[in-house]
């Protein structure tokens, strides 16, 4: 561990090293206000995690709000170049209400975006960056991978109503077979139909064994060219990455904004996501851009009770020294102590509340000759 990790906490590690990742492949900071115009969220407040956003009236009279979301200011703010790629990152603080707490907080969150000509090698480089993300965090983690261009394949071959499908996917993303099959037959869809969507949703697991499944089961029944694309992006992830990448059709952002590859990341120890996004053409053509884009975030105030690094000691060596200490003597020691990887706590009487590996009082080791300061 490097000195300075000391006294960074876990939070701060982890945005340091994601920096360090998304600059490594490219992408630029971005850097925003603290608020944007009301306006902005208030029509896109289904594509926000808590439609709860802090308004304040600005001096000009205009309803502004703290920043609930980054994604939405990036793409009102960033030029429209749908014939270039444009890479950024970011982290920033938002303002909305926790998970944990239940109660507005400042929360810092980081994560890409990727606009413009959006190929399947920058669709394969996101779901690697949202990978390595987790990774950053703990090894012990999963990125669950979707489609949303396949659910709508097969929403438009079995001649599911337009009006039916966000409660189909409700169902979907909560895992509800069982309600799912009901709502279906309720919607006169063949059973051979409900097999198969309940074949779609159950089929969870590793890309190499789930895929093929999923192609046998569909081939011949809908389009299955988002499948084959997706089959195509996964297997040039990175070696090291794919035991962490599973097939899993209960990840249905919201159809609105969302197309094609979604997912969400989770790492052991966590509940809920930490991590979320996809491609999101259609709040791009919502916002009256022509770029295409995908992106994720990552909710660092999920990480506020995680911390993998558990410190059983405050500090390394509790150093107790008196009003006779030799001030050059005590400064040399505990630099040499602080050069081999110790923390010190220098203090002229035991501290109270701290807990220490190792105490030395200074002058009685020296009296004894075993310091050489």
């Amino acid at each position: 561990m490097n000195n300075s990790d000391w006294f960074l906490s876990f939070n701060e590690k982890v945005v340091f090293a994601l920096r360090s990742l998304y600059a490594s492949y490219g992408y630029s900071q971005y850097k925003m206000s603290k608020f944007e115009e009301y306006d902005l969220y208030a029509l896109n407040k289904d594509f926000l995690i808590s439609d709860n956003v802090i308004t304040f009236t600005d001096t000009n009279g205009k309803l502004m709000a703290l920043k609930p979301d980054v994604t939405l200011s990036i793409i009102k703010n960033i030029t429209d170049k749908p014939e270039a790629l444009s890479k950024v990152f970011y982290n920033e603080n938002v303002y909305r209400i926790s998970g944990g707490s239940h109660t507005y907080k400042e929360i810092m969150q980081a994560g890409l975006e990727c606009f413009g000509d959006i190929d399947s090698y920058s669709i394969c480089e996101v779901i690697t960056l949202a990978a390595k993300s987790l990774k950053a965090i703990s090894d012990s983690c999963v990125l669950d991978i979707s489609h949303l261009g396949l659910l709508e394949n097969v929403f438009e071959s079995f001649s599911v109503p337009v009006l039916n499908r966000p409660q189909i996917l409700k169902f979907i993303g909560e895992k509800n077979v069982h309600e799912l099959a009901r709502y279906c037959e309720e919607l006169c869809l063949s059973a051979e139909s409900i097999n198969t969507i309940k074949f779609l949703v159950s089929a969870t697991g590793a890309p190499d064994a789930v895929i093929p499944a999923l192609i046998k089961e569909l081939e011949g029944k809908t389009d299955i060219t988002p499948l084959m694309e997706m089959k195509e992006m996964l297997s040039a992830v990175d070696t090291e990455l794919k035991s962490m990448l599973r097939i899993d059709f209960s990840v249905v952002n919201d159809i609105k904004y969302y197309n094609g590859i979604v997912f969400k990341g989770f790492i052991e120890g966590i509940p809920s996501s930490i991590l979320s996004g996809g491609q999101y053409d259609k709040l791009m053509q919502k916002m009256n851009r022509r770029s295409s884009a995908i992106g994720f975030a990552v909710y660092l105030d999920c990480l506020s009770r995680f911390n993998p690094i558990s410190n059983e000691y405050d500090v390394d060596v509790l150093l107790v020294y008196s009003e006779k200490t030799k001030i050059s003597d005590l400064n040399n020691f505990i630099a040499q102590l602080i050069k081999n990887g110790e923390r010190v706590l220098a203090s002229k009487q035991t501290a109270k509340n701290i807990k220490y590996r190792k105490l030395i009082d200074f002058d009685c080791e020296v009296a004894k000759g075993e310091i050489n300061a």
